[in-house]
């Protein structure tokens, strides 16, 4: 067993279920979506992302891609959350929270893909 590719494995898969704990729930109802979730999300994602630089194959390219856009959605997922609580002083209506899941759901999408590759990659691998 490769020590390297369980963790590897395992924190592709963490990305995946911390992201998905922030995203269920009602999609409007900010008590149903905590903000440390989010950032948890934000950091198993970051290290999921640097994870994947070391992989020079094509498989590893499309798995870094979608790593990336689950970062950019998890940021921009709380830079909304920021800009409505701090800056703007609107607070976390209803609409705003909406958007938010929205975006952790696009990054949610993008972790189910990662980890659809991962698992086609290894069911593919010979030995």
């Amino acid at each position: 067993m490769n020590l390297e590719k369980v963790v590897f494995a395992f924190t592709i898969i963490l990305a995946l279920t911390v992201n998905f704990g922030f995203f269920i729930g009602d999609i409007d109802n900010p008590a149903h979506h905590h903000v440390l979730e989010l950032y948890a999300a934000i950091f198993v994602n970051a290290v999921a992302t640097i994870l994947k630089f070391g992989d020079r194959s094509h498989m590893g390219a499309v798995l870094l891609a979608t790593s990336l856009v689950a970062d950019i959605q998890l940021v921009a997922a709380a830079a909304v959350w920021g800009y409505a609580v701090h800056v703007s002083g609107v607070g976390l209506t209803p609409t705003v929270m909406a958007s938010i899941v929205s975006l952790a759901g696009g990054a949610l999408i993008a972790n189910v893909i990662s980890v659809a590759l991962l698992a086609t990659e290894t069911v593919l691998l010979r030995r």
